[in-house]
């Protein structure tokens, strides 16, 4: 008889926000190959001397920012709210969620689900588009956990979710509602960045946030809007446009009005949290921008989860 299992699983955030646990997150997260793709020998001595000494510090304080004093921070809250609303609409499925960089972690997560009886699982990335630096990366532990195991289970993996109609539909409708109220001169849409070199090799991630992008606007009409991407990490090649230069270049060009979207989020994080709706907004009011509005993602709403049931079938 098949005992149904969903694994959730996000990228993860510090325990708290202070700078040892920041640190022991950066280097568990920036320390996997999937991510940083470049020789150990090199990116090693630039990890552990450089980076784990300087970058912990500043992301505490940012993440200070964002951290709720009884319910911590938001990535894990709201993942944990997801996790809640799909075992409520699947009662007779086990639902546990999991984390690729901190707790709980997937490996222990799968330890849950194969104790509760599991033998028909299947591994949701919580990434609509992706990439071989997310959902690459939780397809690399969850096979790893299976590795030399006699027990193994019918195992399913949702890969991505760009054009899923349901999941077009709610930005659609966020969108729309305020297009209805306020004036709009540009919908910005912001997706995290990606090194150029890693599409050079396969990753289909830029196609994919294109898939997305134009399945929305298929549905706003004629408005203006501009595609971009956030979160540029090292000197490397990103792609581009970057979401803060062409924030910057907006009111110039006209558009002082704009409304801001993250749809390759599913909740909100440090990186729409503080880089978008703080550090990237003030950039475009000091270039002479008027209103700057973002759309939050999915973050608790029960419709991330229906989504999720559409998928399953």
């Amino acid at each position: 008889m098949k005992q149904k299992g969903i694994l959730l699983v996000n990228l993860g955030t510090p325990e708290k926000a202070e700078k040892a646990a920041v640190k022991a997150f950066l280097k568990k997260f920036l320390g996997d190959r999937r991510v940083i793709k470049l020789s150990p020998i090199l990116w090693k001595p630039i990890l552990h001397g450089i980076i784990l000494n300087v970058r912990p510090k500043k992301s505490a304080a940012l993440y200070q920012q964002i951290a709720d004093p009884i319910h911590g921070f938001p990535l894990l809250r709201y993942t944990k709210a997801q996790k809640e609303h799909l075992q409520a609409l699947l009662p007779e499925t086990s639902v546990a969620m999991g984390m690729s960089y901190s707790q709980p972690s997937i490996t222990d997560s799968l330890d849950q689900l194969l104790a509760a009886g599991v033998n028909d699982l299947t591994i949701v990335p919580m990434y609509p588009q992706y990439s071989g630096t997310t959902v690459g990366a939780v397809f690399d532990e969850v096979m790893r956990y299976f590795i030399g195991k006699d027990h193994l289970v019918d195992l399913h993996f949702i890969r991505s979710y760009p054009k899923q109609p349901s999941y077009i539909q709610y930005f659609v409708d966020k969108i729309k509602a305020h297009l209805a109220q306020n004036k709009v001169d540009a919908i910005v849409f912001s997706y995290h960045g990606l090194p150029v070199n890693y599409v050079k090799a396969g990753d289909t991630y830029p196609e994919e946030c294109k898939q997305t992008t134009q399945k929305i606007m298929e549905q706003l009409g004629d408005v203006p809007y501009f595609q971009t991407y956030q979160s540029k990490f090292g000197p490397g090649e990103w792609l581009t446009p970057a979401t803060d230069a062409t924030l910057k270049q907006l009111p110039k060009q006209g558009f002082k009005n704009i409304l801001i979207v993250a749809p390759g989020f599913v909740v909100d994080c440090l990186e729409t949290l503080e880089e978008l709706e703080q550090e990237n907004k003030n950039f475009f009011l000091q270039a002479g921008g008027q209103s700057f509005t973002y759309i939050p993602p999915f973050n608790d709403d029960l419709a991330f989860a229906k989504l999720v049931c559409e998928l399953l079938e």
